[in-house]
């Protein structure tokens, strides 16, 4: 997995999730579901560079 792919995966991860339990938190359900949307195209991201690695090897 290359670094700039890895850390871009898990930075949307975590700024997914900030924005997930933060919106929960206020009762914002908006900005919890973009939370979750941003932390599962990270999650998509991270899952896609796993598979490119899959098969270099």
């Amino acid at each position: 997995m290359s670094a700039s792919e890895k850390a871009k995966a898990k930075g949307e991860q975590t700024v997914g999730k900030v924005k997930k339990e933060a919106g929960r938190t206020v009762g914002n359900e908006s900005k919890a579901a973009e939370g979750r949307a941003e932390e599962a195209k990270g999650n998509l991201r991270g899952a896609k560079e796993k598979v490119k690695d899959a098969f270099e090897d």
